[in-house]
């Protein structure tokens, strides 16, 4: 009895490993242990009042899924464009600037610091979409039509981008006065959880329903799998790549409008600084291969949130943000050496030997 027991363990530990997710919710038991013998108190949630005087929920876990909801929506668009092409984009830090700077030139209009709102922010919205979208296409153009690799080809926007923006703006700082501005990227009166992650959940849910309905899932796996095969099967690979490019736009000007909301104005040159990395690393820690093919959106996404996780972290221990990419650098080898599929097999390989040995003794 006890033998049937212990196998069934070993087997569904053995499925758990197998699984995809397997990683990112590795990462997140490492870090809740970590912090949980370091400072219980990293877990504690309070009820506060906010500088407008309304109750919001504050701690180290709000602010994790507050500032992960922002990597969590580009993580979704991240991970389309990593398996339809095999790359990746380093230019969505620069695009938020850019389509962040586009929301405050249409609310703000000629005069940086105007005393009402020049147009309704949805209308500054949907005008960030469609710039963000069409960056979104250039990068796609490129990748998709002259063959450029990825990390090539956005490294032209992700070079020019901040100065695009601060143009946008004439190399002012606009300023939005109007209070409900901030709600997107703090707290709507009366709901004590940050509104970040209610537009995170609701990327999440619209993405959910098009990987469900559509066949966009099946085509970006098929094309980055095999291009050529994919092409041999009816397919167009450079339509679904510029896709993908196009889809990570949209959520870059989503990420933009909650980033300026945050401040209610912008720093060209700080704002979603090195974002990129993180958005990269998200889709690394979910278990996505990084060469493209098959993804799961799932574990991107909580990768993202762990990623979050591991920052506020090392914030909480003082470590200065210079710093910051060092750490993790080490999750990056860390992850690539344990993706690597030789060291996949090896594990594999053990595993199985435990398993033979068990039963010999049994």
């Amino acid at each position: 009895m006890s033998t049937t027991k212990k196998s069934t363990v070993s087997e569904f530990f053995g499925k758990i490993f197998r699984k995809q997710i397997f990683i990112p919710l590795a990462a997140l038991l490492l870090l809740a242990v970590f912090n949980l013998i370091t400072d219980p108190g990293f877990f504690e949630i309070k009820l506060d009042v906010n500088s407008a005087g309304n109750p919001v929920l504050s701690g180290y876990l709000v602010t994790i899924l507050d500032y992960g909801s922002e990597l969590a929506i580009l993580a979704i668009g991240m991970t389309l464009v990593t398996a339809a092409t095999g790359g990746q984009d380093i230019s969505v830090g620069a695009a938020i600037a850019i389509s962040g700077s586009v929301v405050l030139r249409v609310l703000c209009g000629t005069n940086s610091r105007p005393e009402t709102l020049q147009a309704p922010i949805i209308v500054a919205f949907l005008v960030s979409c469609l710039v963000a979208m069409l960056f979104g296409a250039f990068n796609g153009i490129l990748v998709a039509g002259f063959k450029i690799q990825p990390m090539v080809a956005t490294l032209i926007l992700y070079t020019a981008g901040r100065s695009i923006a601060a143009w946008i703006n004439n190399n002012e700082l606009p300023i939005v006065s109007e209070p409900s501005f901030g709600y997107f990227g703090g707290f709507i009166p009366g709901i004590p959880v940050p509104t970040p992650f209610f537009i995170a959940l609701a990327c999440m849910i619209v993405m959910a329903l098009v990987l469900r309905f559509t066949t966009l899932g099946l085509y970006t796996q098929a094309v980055g799998i095999n291009e050529h095969s994919a092409r041999l099967n009816g397919l167009n690979p450079a339509f679904i790549k510029f896709l993908t490019f196009v889809i990570l736009g949209l959520c870059v000007a989503v990420t933009g409008l909650i980033k300026v909301s945050r401040l209610s104005s912008i720093n060209y040159s700080v704002i979603a600084k090195d974002i990129e990395m993180d958005a990269i690393l998200a889709v690394a820690l979910g278990g996505n291969a990084l060469s493209g093919g098959k993804f799961n959106m799932g574990a991107s996404i909580l990768g993202a949130y762990v990623i979050q996780f591991l920052t506020t972290t090392l914030y909480k221990f003082k470590v200065q943000s210079d710093a910051l990419s060092a750490y993790k650098a080490v999750v990056v080898i860390a992850l690539v050496v344990f993706s690597a599929p030789v060291v996949r097999e090896r594990i594999s390989a053990f595993w199985k030997k435990l398993k033979s040995r068990k039963k010999e003794v049994a």
